[in-house]
């Protein structure tokens, strides 16, 4: 597994510079959610608002993703994907499938189809979405 999150943080950055697994698993989320509060993408991944505060600092000097106000509370702010951080987020999902096919090409469709049960088992099982140690494989408390 150790194995597993080492490849995946260092093709994170292959994939496209300015975009970590971490940056690239928040802006996952946002799409995935429509857009949230920072203390919201803390508490989904178990991490430090200060940790969240600088990626998403990071994320909005890049460009991929916008602060806009909440219309049911004007006090709070959403954040959302820009149009670049979704053409980056689809381009960077693209190049993983793309990936994720040439490394499993090889397979027999027997072994594609433990494996991916595995992986439904595996990602079923905890209770945490981000798992103990958080996106990218380091503890955020």
């Amino acid at each position: 597994m150790t194995v597993f999150a080492r490849r995946a943080r260092a093709s994170a950055g292959r994939m496209h510079p300015e975009l970590s697994l971490v940056s690239y698993t928040l802006l996952g989320h946002l799409e995935e959610v429509g857009g949230c509060r920072a203390t919201d993408l803390a508490a989904h991944y178990a991490l430090d608002k200060s940790t969240v505060s600088r990626q998403v600092a990071a994320l909005e000097r890049a460009g991929l993703i916008e602060r806009r106000t909440d219309p049911e509370d004007q006090r709070v702010q959403v954040l959302h994907l820009t149009g670049a951080g979704t053409g980056i987020l689809s381009q960077v999902t693209r190049s993983r499938r793309v990936a994720f096919r040439e490394r499993l090409a090889g397979w027999p469709e027997e072994d594609l189809a433990r494996f991916a049960s595995y992986l439904l088992r595996y990602n079923a099982s905890g209770t945490d979405p981000a798992g103990p140690e958080g996106p990218g494989g380091r503890s955020g408390r």
